[in-house]
């Protein structure tokens, strides 16, 4: 792999093909079986486990819950069908630009 998303795309991938070909076995298709509800239930609970690794300040727990958060996301946007690609090129989009006034921007468009 050459950068750090090719990760991301392998990792999405695989979760298309699990959507597409779900097995019994797998973790992924079983999340998809239990559709939006489970999935968005999994991100929150991965998303308060970050929280409580960033509180307790261990790196290899902040790492392993922020790896688990990042693949329920990326197993939310394969549900959704919205590739990686649409996320990293808002990221771009946002790079360079105040967060205050970027997200001032949003908020006046809608």
């Amino acid at each position: 792999m050459t950068n750090e998303s090719d990760i991301l795309q392998a990792v999405y991938q695989v979760i298309l093909d699990r959507k597409s070909n779900p097995t019994d076995s797998s973790y992924t298709s079983s999340l998809m079986r239990g559709g939006i509800d489970k999935i968005l239930k999994k991100i929150g609970e991965e998303a308060t486990e970050v929280v409580i690794a960033g509180k307790g300040g261990i790196h290899d727990e902040i790492v392993y819950e922020s790896a688990d958060l990042i693949f329920h996301l990326l197993v939310l946007l394969g549900h959704q069908n919205i590739p990686p690609d649409a996320v990293y090129n808002e990221l771009r989009r946002r790079f360079g630009t105040s967060g205050i006034i970027e997200k001032a921007a949003r908020i006046e468009t809608t």
